[in-house]
């Protein structure tokens, strides 16, 4: 590398850090007005609030948002070298739009690879104490109860239940089935089934059990009784930020599981693992847009790629939720989902770089 890499990298670094770091500051402020009531209701301590929320919180948003702070910052800082016209001494030295664009990849892949450790290892562990803490005094967690629930919990046991009150740990219309090669070999159906905490079983209310025989098959009916089955309230209810807490590797196996299981939640953890990967590509292909859009200078100045900047940034975060929920409430796949607004924004970082490599 030459001098002007290392001053391009310098510069690109430095400017993020110093970015985030004011960002954080104002993060910080404007959640602490949000929170102060529930702070002051649970007395807590400024060391306490700072040592077991905050800690934890700043990391994870500073990740989550890091696409986005690196592409304001790159706007801004390019914005004030072609404002000071040290771009245009830069390319009259003999240096390619190509070339100079070659030590901000190289700062945007350190910073992806720096989000993926961060992201997939390091942060999942600070999630659990952030979400412990909310938890605990700001709200409950955030659960979402289903309808019509279908588990496959073995190879040959398929669960069904109406609906579940997670209030009362009461599941209704519960049924299941047990087959063996192929074939259904008894079937248990109960009006409603209840978790007791104390036996860690199930109570089946007025229930039957249809056992399948090759003359026939028998029926047995029954009022009430207690039962140990491969169920647990856990099952019913997903649980959106518990995907937070997990490392890559962990995520990678409650998908597979829950898919087994069909149970709703591997959705939740295929979002998550995704976003995971397709940020840290994001930092890579919004860095080349900002480069592009702010390495000419222009009548407004820095204030007019500002502006053009945050236009864009508004715009990736708007495809993302809306992608998101589309996943999540309709029937578009995960990964699809997720790396939406980077392929859009692939398309528009080559016309941008087509745009400036030609003036």
């Amino acid at each position: 590398m030459n001098k002007i890499d290392r001053y391009i990298i310098k510069k690109f670094l430095v400017t993020f850090f110093y970015s985030l770091l004011l960002l954080l500051l104002v993060v910080i402020v404007i959640d602490f007005s949000e929170k102060i009531d529930d702070f002051i209701q649970n007395d807590l301590s400024f060391f306490t609030i700072m040592s077991e929320y905050y800690l934890h919180f700043l990391p994870y948003f500073a990740n989550l948002f890091s696409p986005l702070f690196i592409f304001i910052s790159v706007v801004f800082f390019t914005s004030r070298l072609a404002d000071n016209s040290e771009i245009i001494a830069i390319f009259n030295s003999g240096m390619s739009f190509k070339r100079f664009l070659r030590p901000f990849i190289i700062s945007a892949v350190f910073l992806s690879v720096l989000s993926f450790i961060l992201g997939s290892y390091v942060i999942p562990i600070s999630n659990k104490y952030r979400i412990d803490f909310k938890n605990k005094y700001l709200k409950s967690q955030k659960k979402i109860l289903k309808k019509n629930i279908h588990l496959q919990k073995t190879k040959n046991h398929y669960y069904y239940l109406e609906g579940y009150n997670k209030k009362r740990n009461i599941g209704y219309k519960f049924s299941v089935e047990n087959f063996e090669n192929g074939k259904l070999i008894n079937k248990l159906r109960a009006n409603y089934i209840q978790w007791n905490e104390e036996t860690k079983k199930w109570t089946l209310n007025k229930y039957e059990i249809r056992t399948f025989h090759e003359d026939g098959e028998t029926l047995k009916i029954g009022e009430k009784t207690d039962t140990t089955l491969m169920l647990f309230p856990s099952d019913f209810i997903v649980q959106i930020n518990l995907a937070e807490t997990m490392n890559l590797n962990e995520l990678n196996k409650n998908i597979e599981s829950e898919t087994v299981k069909s149970s709703g939640k591997a959705k939740f953890y295929k979002i998550e693992k995704h976003k995971r990967i397709a940020f840290p590509f994001a930092i890579i292909i919004l860095t080349i847009i900002a480069v592009s859009l702010s390495s000419k200078k222009k009548k407004g100045g820095i204030g007019t790629n500002m502006g053009l900047g945050l236009l864009i940034s508004f715009s990736y975060i708007l495809f993302f939720q809306f992608s998101s929920t589309l996943s999540i409430n309709g029937n578009l796949e995960p990964w699809i989902a997720v790396w939406i607004p980077n392929i859009l924004y692939v398309f528009l970082g080559i016309l941008l770089l087509r745009k400036t490599q030609n003036i």
